[in-house]
């Protein structure tokens, strides 16, 4: 393990971070705010640790990084964009920097869970910000997962290792550079896209921007207190509910199509599955709510379809309390928090590319029960899958569970009540923002203790980073040579 590429490219990463900062500290000083101030002082912060990190660490020739030094610079990465991305939070008077550690996490990681109980009134210097985080945690996720993650074996992503443009196994190469390059413009042509059609429907450009950095991201913070809802606008719901499922499928997908191979998308089997399964949650929530919450089949429809795209990409936005609907829809938004998005895109939860082979992988044992000899090859669409990718997932689902039940129980341990505390575990580690109980798509997490704050600021780069690139920095074996 050599720690000087891991802090020099850290040191890039928190240089980069600085930089963007620039863009809310121009939206700062355009409105007159009182944001300019802490978000000079963060920049200037950020870019001299980066700085200095770079310089203090030189760069190796040529830079080869195994897949050891991949996982600390990923998690190392991420966790210094956090400390450093609060900043501006708990200068521009947030009450703790556990407040503002926890903001800046939720942004980028895209989760989207917030304590703040009054977001109006926060400067728009820092409301741009807050969704800025989104943006950038958004993208770098996606060329994490499509670019690196699958030359490092987390999380069963190894299935994607022959169909994206990218390094050789083990040994991250410069043709990442035309991967990240190529994801970073589907990434900005659908986030512009979006911009110029909420701008369409009456949103001004600051907060068609911020909510096309959320939607894009799959993160979910808004400018208004209300969310989406603050608009009551259908088309704005519409154009919000297309973009959210857009984001939760894989962008190397989306990619084929910009190439002309629209075919190639849907041979896709995850596609399919999003697809079908999208389609049958939204016809069961929209059946459940007509009769009891609203008075119209397209006004039932209009809010279960954003609701189910909302929670199954992990998006998080709201445009109704459904906390207020009966028993069945909340408990199939419960499914969907748990399932996710597609593998590659900004969507989190257990994703469900893993949850297809899971199925698969039970009634193939099921199978066997009836034909004990039969040989029985698991595939995902023409592609057989080796046992140790379904070795990953079954040991990514069951840490999953496992630190679910754990970190629900500690939020108990601190008096927080049982629903709450597990649909936040769920609503963080899945990168979804909103759950239930007092943290429902109508309150936030302002009311969790210090300490459970941490805990699911925790939940929420575990979920991020795929849970195996964290939790192998804890294995002693990873360090010894």
């Amino acid at each position: 393990m050599r720690w000087t590429i891991a802090l020099h490219v850290t040191g890039l990463i928190l240089l980069c971070v600085g930089l963007c900062m620039f863009l809310p500290l121009v939206c700062g000083w355009y409105y007159g705010d009182t944001s300019v101030a802490p978000l000079f002082l963060s920049l200037c912060v950020t870019v001299l640790a980066g700085v200095f990190l770079m310089f203090s660490f030189q760069r190796p020739k040529p830079m080869v990084i195994n897949h050891r030094e991949g996982m600390v610079i990923v998690s190392l990465g991420w966790a210094a964009c956090a400390f450093f991305g609060a900043l501006p939070f708990a200068l521009g008077g947030f009450p703790t920097f556990t407040d503002a550690f926890f903001e800046s996490v939720s942004g980028f990681t895209t989760t989207g869970a917030s304590i703040l109980t009054n977001i109006e009134a926060l400067p728009k210097g820092l409301l741009f910000w807050r969704s800025l985080t989104h943006w950038l945690g958004g993208m770098g996720i996606i060329v994490l997962t499509i670019a690196i993650l699958p030359f490092l074996g987390v999380g069963g992503m190894q299935l994607y290792k022959a169909e994206v443009p990218g390094p050789v196994a083990d040994k991250l190469q410069p043709r990442i550079k035309d991967t990240a390059m190529s994801l970073w413009k589907v990434y900005v042509l659908f986030t512009v896209a979006q911009v110029l059609l909420l701008m369409f429907g009456g949103m001004d450009l600051f907060e068609s921007i911020c909510h096309a950095f959320g939607t894009m991201a799959t993160g979910g913070f808004s400018t208004r207190n209300a969310s989406i809802a603050a608009y009551d606008s259908a088309y704005i719901d519409g154009v919000i509910t297309f973009f959210m499922l857009v984001a939760g499928v894989n962008f190397a997908l989306h990619f084929q199509l910009f190439r002309g191979r629209p075919l190639a998308v849907w041979r896709d089997p995850e596609f399919r599955f999003f697809v079908i399964l999208t389609l049958l949650l939204t016809a069961v929530v929209t059946f459940s709510i007509q009769s009891s919450s609203y008075s119209s089949w397209l006004d039932a429809l209009r809010f279960g379809s954003f609701q189910v795209a909302s929670i199954l990409t992990t998006t998080g936005f709201a445009t109704a309390d459904y906390e207020l609907w009966l028993p069945l829809p909340q408990g199939v938004l419960l499914l969907c928090m748990f399932i996710g998005g597609c593998a590659g895109s900004t969507a989190g939860g257990i994703k469900c590319m893993r949850v297809m082979l899971l199925f698969k992988h039970a009634y193939r044992e099921l199978f066997r029960l009836v034909h004990p000899r039969a040989v029985l090859p698991l595939k995902f669409g023409p592609k057989l899958v080796k046992e140790e990718v379904l070795n990953s997932i079954w040991g990514f689902f069951i840490l999953f569970i496992v630190f679910f039940v754990l970190s629900g129980l500690a939020l108990t341990a601190m008096g927080v009540d049982v629903l709450t505390a597990f649909a936040a575990v769920v609503a963080c580690i899945g990168n979804i923002g909103p759950g239930l109980g007092e943290v429902g798509p109508v309150d936030n997490y302002a009311a969790i203790p210090a300490l459970g704050k941490w805990v699911l600021s925790f939940c929420m780069l575990l979920g991020r980073l795929e849970i195996y690139t964290v939790l192998v920095l804890f294995v002693p074996e990873f360090w010894r040579k």
